[in-house]
């Protein structure tokens, strides 16, 4: 499979390294060195990866990061100077899959690229055999095998993840899942970074679907009511 990765990247020295590297790989590289310039690719191509600097003049980085989450799950591997925790934490829950401090290996980059790019295409292959798997919860109805998810009647676009989450809650309605259940079965338990995440992702959810009955139990996490079952 040929893969296209974006690198976003305003030192050219760094971009011109990373490029490389992955261009040996076999991968379609797309090199910019703006956040804006980078949404338009995102506009006009689809790429399967992105490596993002969060330090850029204009947009920055975690701008972009959170521009690209309200459309899209692609994998998105941060790159900053910034060593800090809570700018490893902010980029991760803005929808950061990795993040990686400069100085870095490039080599270890490439690696974590490999990684990602193995989970997307894992996550974006169905199971095309057999029948449909379909799951009812109320007003909501998931076609499990082409991913596709209709509330009240009408298609509703869904990111993976938030496919991801109304499949869990819907398969066991009316259960409480805790944060902590959600984030591991949702994102994996190699994510680092808080349970924010799953906040952000049931806030998109409940935007998308304003009556998905999605109830907070406070202090634990989040159940999906269904009074017929």
């Amino acid at each position: 499979m040929d893969y296209k990765i974006g690198i976003v990247e305003d030192d050219s020295n760094i971009r011109e390294i990373v490029e490389g590297y992955l261009k040996k790989e076999g991968y379609e590289i797309h090199a910019v060195d703006s956040a804006e310039k980078a949404w338009d690719v995102f506009n006009s191509e689809s790429m399967d990866l992105w490596v993002l600097d969060i330090m850029l003049p204009g947009m920055d980085g975690y701008e972009f990061c959170k521009r690209v989450r309200q459309r899209s799950e692609v994998p998105i591997i941060i790159i900053s100077a910034k060593d800090e925790e809570v700018d490893k934490i902010l980029g991760l829950e803005l929808g950061g899959d990795d993040y990686l401090t400069k100085p870095f290996s490039p080599r270890e980059l490439v690696a974590r690229v490999k990684r990602h790019l193995k989970k997307w295409t894992a996550m974006n292959t169905f199971d095309k055999q057999g029948n449909e798997e379909r799951i009812t919860a109320g007003d909501l109805t998931l076609n499990a095998t082409q991913r596709r998810a209709y509330f009240e009647g009408i298609e509703v676009d869904t990111t993976a993840k938030e496919f991801e989450m109304l499949k869990i809650l819907a398969q066991q309605t009316n259960r409480a899942f805790s944060r902590e259940e959600l984030l591991v079965q949702v994102w994996g338990d190699d994510y680092f970074g808080s349970d924010r995440a799953v906040d952000d992702l049931v806030k998109r959810l409940r935007k998308k679907m304003k009556n998905l009955p999605i109830e907070t139990v406070w202090g634990h996490g989040y159940r999906l009511k269904d009074e017929e079952s």
